[in-house]
């Protein structure tokens, strides 16, 4: 029981932002687990969850694994705001333009990000090439991007 609770826990963090071990126990009694704080606490402790800053500014648990993932992902888009200097799209094609000798980062940077509608991109020295799944899914993804440029 003991290993399918801080199982159920892994996945709950993984899924949502869990700020208390109040809320982690809430969330597990509902599911069907009988636990208490105390309970949560030592689960917690053995699964050696940590509290990170969450993109909506509130502490959530986490595993240093995954802030370890959500920082490298953080400072890849940090590096790709720096060297990208257009973004364009034709069909399901995006076209993305860097500084010189930059397009590997960007193209590192988009994979990095996991966007299950990106197919898959291709870099040369200062040009990206993403194929998308499909048209609307490029159009929307040129426009994040150039959300996220500003």
């Amino acid at each position: 029981m003991k290993f399918q609770r801080q199982a159920k826990i892994l996945e709950l963090i993984e899924h949502n932002e869990i700020e208390t071990q109040e809320e982690l126990s809430a969330r597990l009694r509902a599911l069907g687990y009988d636990t208490t704080q105390a309970t949560v606490s030592r689960d917690i402790k053995d699964l050696r969850l940590i509290k990170v800053l969450s993109p909506s500014g509130r502490y959530r648990y986490a595993t240093s694994t995954q802030e370890a993932e959500t920082s490298f992902v953080g400072r890849l888009q940090n590096i790709f705001r720096e060297c990208v200097t257009s973004v364009d799209c034709a069909q399901n094609m995006v076209v993305i333009k860097t500084l010189p000798a930059l397009a590997s980062a960007a193209a590192m940077a988009i994979d990095a990000m996991r966007i299950p509608k990106v197919v898959g991109t291709l870099s040369g020295d200062d040009t990206v090439f993403i194929v998308m799944r499909d048209n609307d899914s490029a159009v929307e993804f040129c426009e994040d991007t150039k959300n996220m440029l500003k």
